[in-house]
Formats: C-alpha cells, structure tokens, sequence
C-alpha cells in the first residue's frame, strides 16, 4: 500500500547538505538512508547547484507530492 508523503523544502536542502557532507556514501546509500528514492537525491543535488549557480535560491525547491512503498 503507498502512502502519500510531501516532501518540503527543509528537507531537500538537508538532504543535499547530507549528502555533501559524507562524499563517501553512494547516492543509492543516501536515498536509502533518509527514506527517499536515488532519482530524488539526484534531482534535488542538480537544482541546487543550478539554483546555486543561477542564484535563485528564492525558487530552489516547490512542495511535491511523493508516493512511497
């Protein structure tokens, strides 16, 4: 059974900051130990360096709606 969850802002800059902090982990060991997807991690890591590099941090991250297992 899925259960809907919504992921905010908040979490998807820590998440990114986590990941930054321990470049020994693999994207896969990262996503599995937050409780999120790979594809996500990977996604969330390029909007912010294109924000970063954009300088649109205002407009990083909107609230989406995620279905997990």
């Amino acid at each position: 059974m899925s259960e809907n969850k919504v992921i905010d802002k908040q979490f998807k800059l820590d998440a990114v900051q986590y990941r930054k902090d321990h470049h020994e982990l693999t994207f896969q060991q990262v996503a599995d130990n937050l409780g999120v997807s790979n594809s996500s991690i990977h996604r969330w890591c390029k909007q912010f360096d294109d924000a970063k590099n954009e300088n649109e941090d205002s407009n990083l991250f909107r609230v989406i709606r995620q279905f997990f297992k």
